[in-house]
């Protein structure tokens, strides 16, 4: 059995260009030994964990839905927003929610502090993604390309 504590997992941040989408991710499956880019389930794993920080006031991600993705979410500090197509949603420490494969969905921070975020994420070989609000896709199989008629940066149409 391999044994980590997420203490020790360093944050590894990322944030768009311009500032409109940022946080900060502890990739659990990753420290346990998943390899993303493999295509040998017993290496690539059938899920994802990770702890996910929101910065005040952030985005996580543009919003989208996936074509076979599912994503559970367990709030564990803080409180923001999840936009999907019902509208804006508060959200705060000690809820859970889930997205389903073909549901747009987006998660902000609230303005008082970090939103704290366990994710649960199945990994399904040849996802896309679709971004309404921008009219691109993110193919992936096992590697990342963005297209609408050609390739594209990832914040194309976003920020």
């Amino acid at each position: 059995m391999k044994k980590i504590n997420t203490r020790d997992i360093p944050e590894e941040p990322w944030s768009s260009p311009k500032g409109k989408f940022a946080l900060t991710d502890k990739n659990i499956s990753l420290k346990l030994g998943r390899d993303p880019n493999s295509t040998d389930v017993n290496k690539r794993w059938p899920f994802d964990v990770e702890i996910c920080r929101i910065p005040a006031g952030k985005i996580a991600s543009p919003y989208h839905s996936h074509s076979a993705q599912w994503e559970f979410y367990h709030v564990i500090s803080g409180s923001g927003t999840v936009r999907d197509p019902d509208g804006e949603t508060p959200i705060e420490a000690g809820d859970a929610f889930m997205f389903e494969p073909g549901r747009p969905h987006q998660i902000s921070s609230g303005s008082a502090g970090d939103l704290v975020v366990y994710i649960i994420a199945d990994n399904p070989i040849g996802e896309s993604c679709h971004y309404p609000d921008s009219g691109k896709w993110l193919v992936r199989s096992p590697e990342r390309t963005l297209i609408r008629s050609a390739p594209l940066d990832y914040h194309d149409g976003e920020e």
